[in-house]
């Protein structure tokens, strides 16, 4: 057969493939006592469960016909598709899934939190989706702030930059750092633009801030993973520091963002005053409260 005839081969096997790895019972069909010419379920059962003929989805199996957006939608609740699944089977038939996708929630992999931790001299953050603030080490607070402080629901990225006045003003380049974390934004409104905590986000800082409501209304977009950042900290002065990023492996979105500095630098000598300092009064606090 030629692949005009069979214009989407690999649904079908996909198909034929997930229907042998069901039982009938699992599926809530009567389980019959008489021999199965097949392994799980019979075209017909299938075809039961979708509530489409046989005929029809015997034509799917052999790609014959290309399935619509409502049986892929049956289909996978038929055939009791997970996620992933179902996204795949979408992607084979070339069809989009209307379905609302639901948001799992952001956690952080315990290998991401190792290594935050040990980076005693080096600020490096954990951002999820909307560039949330999903975790941080000790030397991103000695240099932002104290995430902990921040209720969970408001520890956003471009939500400080723009109303925090502190981490606002530890920006030498507040302008230019503030227009990419806009245009980053946009990139993740593209990535889901049904993320309804992301428009609201939105929504609260063009309300707020005029300079936020002319950016976000360019359409500038950026998925730039590395750059330059000029701070200036009220406790050693002026930091120039390399800003990288990588994304997860787990395809979460979520991204370690970290700076660093030169060795030998003036910014990496102070990065170390600061984080050394930091963890003076830390451990100083602490002794002070088992004291007490």
């Amino acid at each position: 057969m030629t692949s005009a005839s069979h214009p989407h081969p690999h649904l079908g096997a996909f198909l034929k493939a997930r229907r042998a790895q069901l039982s009938p019972r699992e599926c809530g069909l009567p389980d019959t006592d008489s021999a199965r010419r097949v392994a799980g379920l019979r075209r017909e059962e299938v075809a039961q469960l979708a509530a489409i003929s046989v005929d029809y989805y015997t034509r799917l199996e052999q790609g014959r016909v290309r399935a619509s957006a409502p049986v892929l939608a049956t289909l996978a609740r038929a055939l009791r598709l997970d996620d992933d699944q179902r996204r795949y089977a979408y992607e084979l038939a070339g069809r989009s899934d209307a379905r609302p996708r639901r948001r799992t929630a952001q956690r952080v992999r315990p290998a991401m939190r190792r290594l935050l931790g040990q980076l005693p001299h080096t600020p490096a953050l954990v951002l999820g989706r909307r560039l949330d603030v999903l975790a941080w080490n000790a030397a991103a607070v000695a240099l932002y702030t104290d995430f902990s402080a921040i209720p969970a629901g408001r520890r956003n990225y471009v939500r400080l930059l723009f109303t925090d006045p502190a981490v606002r003003a530890l920006h030498r380049r507040w302008e230019h750092d503030a227009r990419d974390a806009v245009a980053a934004l946009r990139m993740e409104a593209a990535t889901d633009p049904e993320d309804a905590e992301l428009t609201g986000l939105v929504g609260e800082l063009s309300v707020q801030d005029a300079d936020f409501r002319t950016w976000w209304a360019e359409h500038r977009v950026t998925g730039a993973g590395y750059g330059t950042k000029h701070y200036h900290h009220p406790l050693v002065g002026d930091l120039t520091l390399d800003c990288d990023t990588w994304m997860s492996p787990d395809s979460s979105g979520q991204r370690l963002m970290v700076l660093t500095a030169e060795p030998g630098s003036q910014a990496h000598d102070s990065l170390r005053i600061l984080t050394s300092w930091v963890a003076d009064q830390t451990g100083s606090a602490r002794t002070e409260r088992l004291a007490g």
